[in-house]
C-alpha cells in the first residue's frame, strides 16, 4: 500500500470521526435551547414556593423540624462522556469536603459512577438522563431510592444536600435542601396566610412540594453545565481534528506531487531508452 493510499484512508476517518463530533455538537446545541425555556419556568415556580414558604415561617416559626439525623448527600454527574472535566471536577469538590463518616451518598450518572466506586459512604447509584424530557424518569428513580434508604436507614434522615454543577453561578455548588433553607426575606408581611390546613401538616406538604420542585431546577441546571462542557469539548477537539486534517490533506498533496515527478522522470527515462534503442538500430 503506498504512503498516499494510506494517508487518504486517514483522511477518510478523520472526516467520519469529525462528521460524528458536529453531530454530537448540534445535540447539545439543541438540549441547551430546551433548558433554556425548561429552567426559566422551573426557577419562577421555585421562586413562588420560596415566597409562600417566607411568608408562612415569617407568622408560624416556632414549628419546630422533623427529628433526624442522617445525613444525605445527592451527587449529580453525567450519564455521558465528551463533556471535558466535568465529573472529575465534582470528584476533585467532593474529595475536599469533610464529610461526616455515617453521611450516605447517592450518585447520579454512570461516567461519574464508575469514578467513585470505592467511595464507602455510596448508598446507591442511579442511572441518569441524556436528554431533557428524562429528567423526570431520573428524579422518579431518585424518589424510589430516597423512600427505600428512609425506610432502611437506623435513623430518620434529618438533612438532605446536593452536590452539582451550577449553571447560572458557572460553578459546582453544594446546597441543602432539607430542612427548609430560604434566602433571606426581601419584605415582611402584615397579615398571616389563611390555612386551610394545620401548621404542622401545612409544611409538611410545602416542603415535600419545594423538594419536588427544586429537584428539577438543580437536575436541569446541572444537565444545562453538562451541555455547555459538552458544546465548549466538541469545539476544542474539532478545531484539533480539522487541524490534523489540513496537515494530512497537505502531506497527501506532497506525496502526489512526489508520484506524479517520478511518473514523469519514468517516462522521460523511457523516452531516452527508446531514442537510444532507435538509433542503435538505423546505425
Amino acid at each position: 500500500m503506498s504512503k498516499r493510499r494510506e494517508v487518504k484512508e486517514r483522511l477518510a476517518t478523520l472526516d467520519e470521526i469529525n462528521s460524528v463530533m458536529k453531530t454530537m455538537k448540534n445535540l447539545a446545541l439543541l438540549e441547551i435551547r430546551k433548558l433554556e425555556m425548561f429552567l426559566d419556568t422551573q426557577r419562577r415556580v421555585t421562586t413562588s414556593i420560596e415566597m409562600t414558604a417566607q411568608d408562612f415561617l415569617y407568622f408560624y416559626p416556632q414549628i419546630p423540624a422533623q427529628p433526624g439525623h442522617q445525613q444525605l448527600l445527592i451527587v449529580i454527574g453525567s450519564e455521558r462522556g465528551f463533556c471535558g472535566d466535568y465529573n472529575e471536577s465534582l470528584v476533585t469538590f467532593l474529595n475536599s469536603q469533610q464529610l461526616q463518616r455515617e453521611t450516605l451518598m447517592v450518585v447520579v450518572g454512570r461516567k461519574l459512577e464508575s469514578k467513585l466506586l470505592e467511595n464507602f459512604h455510596i448508598a446507591a447509584f442511579i442511572e441518569s438522563h441524556s436528554v431533557a424530557e428524562e429528567v423526570p424518569i431520573t428524579l422518579q428513580r431518585l424518589i424510589e431510592v430516597l423512600n427505600r434508604l428512609q425506610q432502611a436507614a437506623p435513623t430518620k434522615i434529618g438533612q438532605i444536600s446536593v452536590l452539582y454543577y451550577d449553571d447560572e453561578s458557572e460553578k459546582i455548588r453544594l446546597r441543602q435542601l432539607l430542612p427548609l433553607s430560604l434566602p433571606e426575606p426581601e419584605l415582611t408581611y402584615s397579615h398571616p396566610p389563611l390555612l386551610h390546613l394545620e401548621p404542622t401538616q401545612f409544611l409538611t406538604k410545602l416542603t415535600d412540594q419545594y423538594l419536588y420542585v427544586l429537584l428539577h431546577e438543580v437536575f436541569y441546571s446541572s444537565f444545562m453545565r453538562e451541555n455547555h462542557k459538552r458544546l465548549a469539548h466538541m469545539d476544542s477537539a474539532i478545531q484539533h481534528l480539522e487541524k490534523d486534517t489540513a496537515r494530512l490533506r497537505m502531506r497527501a498533496n506532497r506525496l502526489r506531487q512526489e508520484e506524479i515527478i517520478n511518473e514523469i522522470e519514468i517516462i522521460l527515462l523511457s523516452t531516452e531508452v527508446l531514442s537510444a534503442n532507435d538509433k542503435s538500430f538505423h546505425s
